[in-house]
């Protein structure tokens, strides 16, 4: 079968023309070191693989050769393709004379610009600063050419390739060239509010503890239900609704401070109808029964209350 196939591919011309007879007994398999030798010659060994694949097994490479070889090609194709990528990042950084965090740079800037457009070209910045965003162009790109000889450090092409040419000095790392299209004040990156940092607030140097840390949880509610009142009559200033408190609670704060103790609207034993808002309206200005003891219906279920209201218009009816 050798003897045919070797015939057949001597017609057409094949690289097997010149090859051996092959035989169990040449020798010893291929070692480890000649197998990674091969590995740099795939692309020669994949024509020779499909031509041997009608080979008696004892002909043929064994089935880890195979499984090596069959690896070798999937872990070179990867990282080849993986290079590629890599060569034309590389090539397009050094034609463009931008940086990884600088082409991040500039797609950030882009997206404030698409964000201040719709907001009048301003955008809001730490403690209410408005910042007006405008377009700026990247400084450092200078044209392909100069690009590459500013990346490359020289405009000889072979000294590129040599590894023992002259370095750059250090100056070329501290100034670089712009291409003026904006104005030299400027700065980039461009500013950005969401980078800005907030102005430093000064706490109060009397007190090191400026913020309260309370024994329980209850006194926590109790200070925020405290300041959320506080927050509500600093809102209303004063114009606003101030109900008066329920009867017994003004009537205990009554006993405890005695007789002769100074006695406010809120504290006044009217009654309920003796509340007022700012403007001096009474309850029944707005159609409410000051006689009935309202604060005592807080508990009730409203379907209760509409009942109760049912049957006092039917017997108004009546």
């Amino acid at each position: 079968m050798v003897s045919e196939m070797r015939g057949l591919q001597a017609a057409k011309g094949s690289p097997l023309q010149n090859m051996p007879e092959m035989h169990s007994q040449d020798g010893p398999p291929l070692s480890m070191d000649e197998e990674l030798r091969l590995a740099f010659h795939i692309s020669s060994l994949r024509p020779l693989s499909v031509l041997c694949r009608r080979l008696d097994d004892y002909l043929g490479p064994s089935i880890a050769q195979l499984t090596h070889l069959f690896l070798l090609i999937v872990v070179n194709s990867v990282t080849l393709f993986a290079l590629f990528i890599l060569l034309v990042r590389t090539l397009w950084s050094l034609g463009t004379n931008v940086t990884t965090i600088e082409s991040w740079e500039i797609e950030r800037h882009k997206t404030l610009l698409r964000r201040a457009r719709h907001f009048g070209g301003y955008l809001e910045g730490p403690d209410g600063i408005k910042m007006r965003i405008q377009k700026q162009e990247f400084p450092y790109d200078i044209g392909i050419w100069n690009n590459i000889k500013a990346g490359m450090g020289s405009s000889n092409i072979l000294s590129w390739f040599w590894p023992f040419a002259a370095t750059p000095g250090r100056d070329t790392g501290l100034s670089f060239e712009v291409n003026g299209f904006e104005d030299p004040g400027l700065s980039w990156p461009p500013p950005d509010p969401d980078r800005i940092p907030r102005k430093p607030r000064y706490m109060d140097m009397g007190d090191p503890f400026p913020v309260r840390h309370f024994d329980s949880a209850q006194e926590e509610i109790e200070a925020f239900n405290q300041r959320q009142r506080e927050d509500m009559e600093r809102r209303s200033g004063g114009f606003g609704l101030q109900r008066r408190r329920k009867f017994h609670e003004r009537y205990a704060e009554q006993d405890a401070e005695g007789e002769n103790s100074f006695q406010d609207d809120d504290t006044s034993n009217e009654g309920e109808e003796a509340w007022r808002n700012a403007e001096g309206d009474r309850l029944q200005d707005f159609g409410v029964d000051e006689e009935v003891e309202f604060y005592d219906e807080d508990d009730i279920p409203l379907a209760e209350l509409m009942r109760r209201r049912r049957e006092q218009q039917a017997q108004e009816s009546y």
